[in-house]
């Protein structure tokens, strides 16, 4: 199968759009599609299939021609908690499940899932740090997930990145979601130079490695 030349991105985000085009480079052309699709809840994977499957259906049904190819990001920043109170456990879970949030228990660990832009937006930076102020254990991990679909009909392809870092008081513009609160190396993402930012970012990976695959298949 020759490699595509063009795909559709499905995203409404511009700074996404913006920083995946960097990537790429010329290798692919991107052409981008805004689409609101229902998140079922599962895993990071599991959404992104599902959503990738739903739209390259809509895509293919609207514009056959233009889009021929489908892919779905979805950004999941982790955070990894511990716990030392019952009480404290049972608090922490009642303000996450006020804003829809869902928390994985397992082996003493408490992890966190961001599944929603909104979450960010309600808590903002300072919010968010606050809510680990009692931890002394700030790791987290940015995970890129990126579903790839040839048509209706064909099961999405996953490719993902990671990098991990750690949740720090907010440093540099604020412009991009969670990237002034995560640390690697000892920059912020928005402290970084883009140049320098797109060759260690989450994004990054999983771009490589579907970058990777179209030269192969």
């Amino acid at each position: 199968m020759a490699s595509p030349k063009t795909l559709n991105f499905i995203t409404g985000n511009k700074n996404k759009l913006t920083e995946v085009k960097a990537i790429l480079g010329d290798t692919i052309e991107l052409q981008s599609q805004k689409l609101d699709l229902v998140e079922i809840q599962g895993s990071i994977e599991e959404i992104s299939s599902d959503k990738c499957r739903r739209a390259a259906e809509i895509v293919y049904a609207t514009t056959p021609i233009l889009f021929w190819l489908a892919v779905n990001m979805e950004d999941r920043l982790k955070a990894q908690f511990w716990w030392k109170t019952h009480n404290f456990l049972a608090l922490i879970c009642k303000v996450i499940l006020y804003w829809g949030r869902r928390f994985l228990q397992a082996g003493g660990m408490l992890m966190l899932s961001l599944f929603r832009k909104w979450f960010l937006d309600a808590l903002g930076h300072d919010g968010l740090n606050n809510m680990l102020a009692g931890f002394e254990d700030k790791s987290a991990q940015a995970v890129c997930t990126f579903a790839y679909s040839e048509g209706p009909g064909h099961e999405p392809i996953i490719f993902q990145g990671r990098t991990d870092g750690k949740i720090v008081p907010a440093r540099g513009p604020s412009n991009f979601g969670w990237d002034p609160i995560f640390e690697y190396d000892g920059k912020t993402y928005a402290e970084m130079e883009k140049v320098e930012k797109n060759k260690i970012s989450h994004r990054f990976r999983a771009l490589e490695k579907l970058k990777t695959w179209l030269q192969e298949a």
